[in-house]
């Protein structure tokens, strides 16, 4: 009798904290940390596969020195979810912008020098409130709403803008437009890139996280975001509402339904054509978070794309647990991975 494949489950933290999620594989803890980063790649050097959670910006590390060894490990034929090269096409906020053209796509700009953010900026505030956020970043983390004082023409630089972060908590303030760009320039430093896009109102229906495996949907997340709300009062004392808990659904449930045909029919190989991801290389477990756009029914079109995140993807549904081990399994032993 032949035994299953080897699968390596790699993270930072303690070691009891993921192996029960994926009893139905055979795998084993692997905790990552940079100064083991040599003898961690030749436990992976042994394994068929590693499946892979690790935050790019957590208090205990950034991933500079573990994506180079993934690639190494990868090259040498184990299966490695998500791989680096992925999550640098998808797990960014650039994505907003490569894919605006799609379906799920909304009003997006792209900046790379101050020139270009300066320029441009202020016109597309005319408009309406903004969204700024760089390529890199979770948990609201230096993402800013911004809008004006009072509508008008394109705005000059000493105009007021209101601006607030979306980390829970934050006030919000009243700041020149001029020093609101100001405090995004060290963004644009060293190759950085922001991303500016047109703010979807939040409603009573919040954002839907959907879970995939693969091609496949595997779940749903469904919470209210408030962070970027509009409190009673804008002020120094006024706060947003609190947030909901992220309630879990299996793929079959049917409010989502339009949205779970949409991804898998048309989206995600659209996603896959625009940014050159072959079928074996998408993630084995990722999400793309959803908003709803304004006065819309819900069907497939009333969302737009928030984010998609592929490098750490947690907490996730249980209905994503068979799926992953499964594609996994295959994938290890050289087959498509259909989860």
């Amino acid at each position: 009798m032949t035994s299953g494949p080897n699968i390596a489950l790699l993270w930072r933290g303690q070691a009891a904290e993921w192996t029960h999620r994926f009893h139905e594989a055979r795998q084993w803890p692997v905790l990552y940390r940079d100064e083991a980063v040599r003898e961690i790649r030749d436990e992976l050097l042994s394994c068929d596969a590693a499946l892979v959670w690790v935050n790019p910006l957590d208090i205990s590390g950034d991933r500079s020195q573990l994506d180079p060894m993934l690639r190494e490990v990868a090259g040498c034929g184990v299966v490695v979810s998500a791989h680096p090269d992925v999550i640098a096409k998808i797990g960014v906020k650039e994505v907003l912008y490569t894919t605006r053209s799609m379906e799920w796509g909304s009003d997006v700009d792209r900046y790379v020098d101050a020139e270009g953010l300066r320029a441009r900026f202020p016109e597309h505030l005319a408009a309406g409130p903004r969204v700024l956020k760089p390529n890199y970043g979770n948990g609201g983390r230096n993402v800013w709403r911004v809008q004006l004082d009072e509508a008008g023409n394109a705005p000059a630089l000493k105009t007021s803008v209101k601006v607030q972060e979306a980390r829970q908590g934050s006030k919000s303030e009243r700041i020149s437009l001029a020093e609101c760009l100001e405090r995004w320039v060290p963004f644009l430093n060293d190759g950085g890139v922001l991303i500016d896009q047109a703010y979807q109102p939040q409603s009573s229906e919040g954002m839907v996280r959907c879970y995939v495996c693969g091609h496949r949907v595997v779940g749903f997340g469904h919470n209210l975001i408030t962070a970027l709300m509009t409190p009673t009062a804008i002020d120094t004392t006024s706060s947003t509402p609190q947030p909901m808990g992220r309630a879990m659904f299996g793929p079959e449930v049917t409010r989502f339904a339009a949205l779970r045909k949409a991804m898998e029919d048309r989206w995600i190989p659209e996603m896959q054509r625009l940014l050159s991801i072959a079928d074996h290389d998408l993630p084995l477990l990722w999400d793309a978070d959803f908003l709803f756009r304004p006065g819309e029914a819900i069907s497939d079109g009333s969302y737009a794309l928030c984010e998609i995140n592929a490098s750490s993807v947690a907490p996730f549904p249980p209905s994503a647990v068979q799926p992953v081990c499964r594609a996994v399994t295959n994938q290890a032993n050289g087959a498509p991975a259909n989860c």
